[in-house]
């Protein structure tokens, strides 16, 4: 488990805890015991004001009861009235999302030791609540949305998904994220040319795919680097998994590792701004930090004549967050010049469903991968 903070309630007359965990945040303040009885609007209201509901009731209600909820916040966030500047509809999109999310979080399951769930009609969660959290050595409450989180990660690590570029399957890791909608980058990646097959770095490897992609086409030596011990986990069972393990060396760190390379990768988060929850961390990026670290960092770290690959959406600019302009100058500031610059559409459905509010940006939305040297 990676957050030990306590949940209190009172159930029968009695003061009650225990370990809180949640990828999101702090436990709730407010909690009451829910069952079968608890009604879709009664739950909505309830959590809609900041009170979580404790289960004791049937699993198969709780996500009953939980599908309802997700109806009820969906159409409250589809009434949200969007302004007509992107930028600042796109700030309010955000904001509705980040109140839905909490109110999804709010129906709580109970877990006893080793992460068994002590309601009627419950699903044997151990092996995915183990490979997300952590081992249950105590009892714990975890949202809902948490464990269902959890299930579906667990059955994307035990299938894979197919890379054609790559010719094999990736299989990703609780809380790592996951390129299945959206690997357009990948062919980009796969396809520019090599300036040197001697070394790289992969920067926030993740999966470990990008590695693998590099690997395959012959670079002899990469450095993959990720500040996430998770993530770092998943690259090594994948890269094990591919025979590729004794050409890539994983090291925890914060962007760069020591020394150069002939050729730097990073597919960095690629809107500015705070995630509101883990699984956007791989979408944003606070203050641009990483994408501006990467930038003012790569000048060191490559060897004459080597080549930076930036493999980012432009997604930012058509909402507004992010000019093109500001890239281009963070080039320059950084001493780089661009050599080539390869685009590709995202294979994703809402850029051809027009009931997205941003459809407009996503139908032209594009993935560069920016060939950049030293000046």
């Amino acid at each position: 488990m990676t957050t030990r903070h306590v949940v209190r309630w009172t159930e029968a007359g009695e003061e009650c805890s225990a370990r809180w965990f949640s990828e999101s945040g702090e436990p709730p303040q407010r909690v009451v015991i829910a069952d079968d009885r608890m009604t879709p609007d009664n739950a909505y209201r309830l959590a809609h004001e900041g009170t979580a509901m404790l289960w004791r009731g049937d699993f198969r209600n709780a996500r009953q009861l939980f599908g309802e909820l997700k109806l009820r916040a969906d159409h409250a966030l589809g009434r949200v009235s969007l302004s007509r500047s992107s930028t600042e509809a796109f700030r309010q999109y955000r904001q509705a999302k980040s109140e839905r999310a909490h109110v999804l979080g709010m129906l709580l399951i109970p877990f006893e030791r080793n992460s068994v769930i002590p309601l009627p009609g419950a699903p044997d969660v151990r092996q995915a609540c183990t490979e997300a959290y952590g081992p249950g050595d105590e009892p714990f409450v975890a949202s809902l949305r948490d464990v269902l989180q959890a299930l579906w990660a667990h059955d994307q690590r035990r299938k894979g998904f197919e890379v054609p570029s790559l010719g094999d399957r990736i299989h990703p890791h609780f809380g790592v994220f996951t390129p299945v909608r959206r690997d357009e980058y990948l062919d980009l990646v796969a396809e520019a040319p090599l300036p040197s097959r001697t070394t790289a770095f992969d920067i926030g490897t993740g999966t470990g795919v990008l590695s693998a992609l590099l690997a395959r086409r012959g670079v002899k030596r990469i450095v993959a680097t990720d500040q996430e011990p998770r993530a770092l986990a998943c690259a090594r069972e994948n890269l094990d998994r591919l025979g590729l393990a004794d050409r890539v060396e994983l090291l925890r760190a914060d962007l760069f590792p020591p020394g150069r390379a002939a050729l730097v990768v990073c597919n960095p988060p690629w809107v500015p701004g705070q995630p509101g929850s883990p699984e956007e961390c791989a979408t944003y990026d606070p203050e641009g930090r990483m994408l501006s670290g990467f930038l003012s960092g790569l000048a060191a770290h490559l060897e004459p004549g080597g080549e930076g690959w930036l493999v980012i959406s432009d997604f930012a600019e058509h909402v507004g967050l992010r000019p093109r302009s500001e890239l281009l100058a963070n080039f320059d500031a950084a001493g780089l010049k661009v050599v080539a610059r390869t685009d590709a559409r995202p294979k994703i459905p809402r850029a051809f469903d027009s009931t997205d509010p941003f459809h407009e940006a996503r139908a032209v939305e594009v993935t560069s991968l920016w060939r950049l040297t030293v000046r």
